[in-house]
């Protein structure tokens, strides 16, 4: 069976095109679902074996470790996608996870941030209208000091043009991370994204975002001037040693700033993508238009929007309306 997975994660990444993040979290899963097959002192049960009563057994052994609906509901997603691939090449006969049913997952309508607060925050940001100092570490040494305050000068110019991508163009965070110098048409102020299943699609970006990634072009070029080794040249957004920077780098400084921020906003990645689509809606967009932006292979991805923007809206009603 190991064989097996790893010819469905090369599946996954060559012939499917997934984001990493993808073929990561579906190669876990599947993983767990072969430890789930191989009780301690027994061989793994063959596939051929597995029916749709193994599965229900799988997800009940989920629940029983504490799982939420929703992380029970994409392993048995990774599930069903495996056994497709294993019908396709002739490993079983039938796909056993299809028979069984999705968790009923709540839906929720996340928290969006006013068009004000998102404009109060980047206004914040270092180089903004009320920007505050940029933070920096405690200091270790004369050499260690004098580097870590290069870094305080140059770092918030990548961070204010990163966020304000960010909010500009909707991106997800893979998304900015994986953007390179050929993406960019300065002259249209216009952005070419490779969104999930390497799917491409153009968005444009405004005059904030143009005026922030001005201010960081000579700071990448100093990065790159200074780095040890052999420094990522296409990409855009890098980190000090001239590496690409990663998800998780872009989740920190944003978190970092929040907090410097002094305020009780608690925004991630994605909460800037929410406001994107939100906003534009709440301005008259049309929802087919964002869905292009937003790069939706469904509309009915993107209208969960029309449920943020309908709750405000009746928050509105409800605090002004006499009657209400």
């Amino acid at each position: 069976m190991k064989e097996i997975i790893e010819r469905f994660i090369g599946y996954l990444r060559y012939e499917r095109n997934a984001s990493p993040e993808t073929v990561d979290d579906y190669g876990g899963d599947v993983r767990l679902f072969q430890q789930f097959l191989t009780p301690p002192g027994a061989a793994t049960l063959p596939l051929a074996d597995v029916d749709h009563r193994v599965i229900r057994e799988f997800v009940g052994w989920l629940y029983d470790r504490k799982l939420q609906k929703v992380t029970v509901a994409r392993k048995l997603s990774a599930l069903r996608t495996f056994f497709k691939f294993c019908v396709r090449e002739k490993y079983t006969r039938t796909n056993p996870a299809a028979l069984v049913s999705t968790p009923k997952l709540p839906k929720l309508v996340p928290r969006v941030q006013t068009a004000e607060e998102i404009n109060n925050f980047l206004d914040g940001l270092p180089g903004g209208a009320a920007a505050k100092p940029a933070p920096t570490r405690a200091k270790k040494g004369k050499n260690t000091s004098a580097k870590a305050h290069a870094r305080a000068q140059l770092m918030p110019r990548r961070d204010r043009a990163m966020i304000e991508m960010l909010y500009a163009c909707g991106l997800r965070v893979s998304e900015l991370v994986g953007l390179n110098l050929g993406s960019f048409d300065k002259a249209g102020q216009m952005l070419r994204v490779l969104g999930k299943g390497r799917k491409e699609r153009v968005v444009p970006y405004g005059a904030k975002a143009q005026e922030a990634l001005e201010a960081y072009w000579p700071v990448r070029d100093r990065i790159l001037e200074q780095a040890r080794g052999a420094p990522n040249a296409e990409a855009v957004f890098l980190n000090p040693s001239g590496g690409r920077l990663t998800d998780r780098a872009v989740r920190y400084i944003l978190k970092k700033y929040c907090l410097l921020a002094g305020s009780n906003l608690d925004l991630h990645p994605h909460s800037l993508r929410h406001a994107f689509a939100t906003h534009l809606l709440n301005d008259g967009a049309d929802l087919r238009a964002i869905q292009e932006l937003l790069g939706h292979a469904s509309l009915s991805t993107t209208q969960r929007y029309t449920q943020t923007s309908i709750g405000q809206l009746m928050a509105v009603y409800d605090k002004s309306h006499p009657h209400a």
